[in-house]
């Protein structure tokens, strides 16, 4: 993840979902810094967890199928 922006309503971050980079808003979570894992959600981080959290959820969401582009990423890869 990277960070830009000095105004924390303004701060945005290239998040790395799985090797795909999206940007978010990072106006919820002001206090986040690269190397923090958030949950995102149309384009906005909404919570910062730790790095087991993340793991579960990203389980969670490839258990229901809603990974859809890493999914793909994914299967070229293999």
């Amino acid at each position: 993840m990277s960070v830009s922006g000095e105004d924390p309503l303004e701060r945005m971050g290239k998040i790395d979902f799985g090797g795909i980079l999206k940007e978010a808003s990072l106006a919820y979570v002001p206090d986040t810094r690269v190397g923090d894992y958030v949950i995102v959600h149309v384009g906005f981080a909404l919570s910062k967890v730790d790095e087991a959290e993340a793991q579960k959820v990203f389980e969670y969401l490839k258990q229901m199928g809603e990974l859809g582009e890493l999914s793909e990423l994914e299967e070229r890869r293999t």
